[in-house]
């Protein structure tokens, strides 16, 4: 079943910012893979964040790094950002999931 496609407000500037070459690729790429399937990882393309729990997953397209949760109709892109800028978006924006921390303290 196909999956609508939502891009949060960040999203949409994130997405006029990139440079219409880069911005062809990511429509493409966002039709090709979060449409039909977008919890389908693979090694190089899709990746489930481990230890995350928003966003979930990561697109990747060339340069570009598509950040998104998967809803029970809609996939919700949180973030398009440069490879460079990925970590620190991550770092800034990320919620980590608590419960799945490494060297978490027993009671």
């Amino acid at each position: 079943m196909p999956r609508e496609i939502v891009l949060a407000p960040e999203a949409i500037e994130d997405f006029k910012a990139l440079r219409a070459y880069d911005r062809a690729m990511v429509r493409d790429a966002l039709e090709t893979h979060l449409r039909h399937e977008p919890d389908k990882t693979s090694k190089s393309r899709i990746k489930r964040l481990r230890g995350m729990r928003r966003p979930q997953y990561r697109l990747r397209v060339s340069d570009v790094r598509v950040f998104y949760d998967i809803g029970d109709e809609a996939v919700e892109v949180l973030a398009i950002v440069p490879k460079n800028d990925a970590t620190a978006w991550l770092d800034r924006y990320g919620q980590r999931d608590e419960s799945d921390r490494e060297g978490k303290e027993t009671t």
